[in-house]
This record gives C-alpha cells, structure tokens and sequence, in this order.
C-alpha cells in the first residue's frame, strides 16, 4: 500500500484554495457568497478524533502483541489496511476541504468590518485548522500501521 505524501496533500491544499479564493471572487460580483457552516470545524475535529483514537487503540494492541503479553488482542492485517485507507481517504478530503474553507477565508479577510463576514472567516479558519488536525491524526495512522522495512532480500531479489 502506497503511503500518502506531504507534496500530494500540500498541493490538493493549494490547489483548492486557489480555486475556492476565485470562486468566491466571482460568486460574490454576481450575488451572495454562501456561508461557511459552523459545523464545519466541528465535523472536521471529530474526524480527526476519531482518527488519532484508532492509532492509539492500534498501538497499544501492537505493542502488546509485540511484547506477547497473555490475553493480548492481536491486530488483524485486513483492519490495520482498513483503518489507513480511511485514513488516506480522510485526509485527501479533509486536505480538499480545507483548502476550500481557506480559500473562501482568505477572500473574506478583505471585509472583516462586516460583522457576519468576520464570523464567516473565523469558521473558515477553524476548518482550516481541523482539516489539518485530520491530515495530522490520519499520517499518525499510517505511521502506527506501517509495517516494518526488511533489511533481507525479497524474493524478486538476486543473491549474490
């Protein structure tokens, strides 16, 4: 399984704010810019709840199984792959989505004596934050799922 990479995440970031700070622009010359929902940040924050409670749950069982403790609860392979796929795909959207919110964020600072769009900015910025939270709780993830490196050939492998 490919690991995520902090080029692909930063760049999907980019990318979608770019985007989202010229969608903004033009939506606001033509009408009513839509509001950033307060439940934003908090759907984002549980995400990323959610994630770093899974890596810890599977660390924990890891390091028992390693140590061999008695009455340890093994980690099966098909669910250590399962939980770092939701964690790849949290993170992707969660990158996509905060670039989203940061773009629209970073448009409505220039309007910030506006009492409503003061408040808009703030929940961008929050789901900005928590997206970030989930891109962290989700490379915790795949690091605490990742199987460790063989210093000894593989099969495909010539011996010399």
């Amino acid at each position: 399984m490919k690991q995520l990479r902090l080029k692909v995440l930063t760049g999907l970031f980019l990318v979608s704010g770019i985007l989202s700070w010229g969608a903004a622009r033009l939506w606001d010359a033509v009408g009513t810019l839509p509001s950033v929902p307060i439940a934003a940040p908090i759907v984002l924050a549980v995400i990323a709840v959610i994630l770093a409670a899974t890596a810890l749950s599977i660390r924990v069982r890891l390091k028992a199984q390693r140590e061999r403790r008695p009455g340890a609860k093994g980690v099966e392979p098909l669910m250590a792959a399962r939980a770092v796929v939701f964690g790849q795909a949290s993170a992707l959207v969660a990158a996509l989505v905060a670039g989203m919110y940061g773009g629209t964020g970073v448009f409505l600072l220039g309007s910030l004596d506006i009492p409503a769009r003061r408040d808009q900015a703030l929940y961008a910025a929050l789901s900005v934050a928590a997206g970030i939270g989930v891109v962290a709780a989700a490379l915790f993830l795949e690091r605490v799922c990742k199987l460790p490196e063989d210093d000894d050939e593989g099969p495909g492998k010539a011996r010399a």
